[in-house]
């Protein structure tokens, strides 16, 4: 292999490291943040042949190079945290909460409600909360939000329908939105035969700290192998330009 393929393929495995270094910096920064998923990201072996060098027995050598294929979300679901909160909520098992944004409906796991002045239930960033009446809104005679096991939403005067659960045919296939929302992505909401809805609790963070540090350590050492090829490279470049340099001329 000669010295600028060296160069290339340290160049792609250190653009690697450096995309998994940014993956797992995020996962460790979201780690308090409720119903994360941590991400993972996917690499696959590139082949490509080129022409061989004098040194290297036949036409063609395979020269391997790092082919970023995208990140994995980790799906399962976080620890159960008990808060007491009538506007925590949590999902048992698969389903995701209905928001309205001034970009349509999307989707979250994390389930830190609160009410706005005018009586909503929304999330932190002020995006409402749906049941399959619409918004969830209470009155100041109201008293308490109630939230039963299937998602049957009460207060001490009248009963406030359902909120809604839904699911999708490929999770795998939503897409981040920000502020721990999803997009859907094209694919069609489900509704949740049975939801397991949990008032007063909240998912965690399914990121495990001692798991990402682990993988940050292995990224860097991969990091420093693939510099140190770059580095050997570099000076069998610089050697050959000196001894080239020295060469008397006729």
């Amino acid at each position: 292999m000669n010295v600028e393929n060296s160069f290339l393929v340290g160049l792609s495995q250190q653009l690697a490291t450096n995309r998994a270094m940014e993956v797992i910096a995020n996962n460790l920064a979201n780690l308090s943040t409720p119903a994360f998923k941590r991400e993972s990201v996917h690499f696959e072996q590139y082949i490509v042949p080129v022409d061989s060098t004098e040194a290297e027995a036949g036409d063609k050598v395979n020269i391997s190079f790092v082919y970023d294929k995208g990140v994995e979300r980790d799906l399962s679901e976080g620890s159960i945290e008990h808060t007491g909160s009538e506007f925590d909520l949590a999902i048992g098992g698969s389903g995701y909460f209905v928001v309205q944004t001034p970009n349509g409906e999307r989707y979250t796991r994390n389930g830190h409600f609160q009410l706005d002045t005018q009586g909503r239930v929304v999330t932190d960033d002020g995006f409402q909360v749906q049941s399959d009446a619409g918004a969830i809104t209470l009155q100041p005679q109201d008293g308490s939000l109630r939230v039963a096991n299937d998602g049957t939403l009460s207060t001490d005067l009248q009963r406030l329908g359902k909120i809604r659960i839904v699911t999708f045919a490929d999770e795998r296939g939503l897409k981040k939105a920000g502020a721990s929302l999803y997009d859907a992505n094209g694919q069609p909401p489900q509704a949740l035969a049975q939801a397991n809805v949990r008032q007063g609790m909240i998912e965690k963070s399914n990121v495990q700290p001692v798991i990402e540090i682990a993988r940050m350590i292995d990224v860097m050492r991969a990091y420093q192998a693939s510099a140190d090829l770059t580095k050997s490279g570099e000076d069998l470049l610089k050697q050959a330009i000196e001894k080239l340099g020295s060469t008397p001329t006729a």
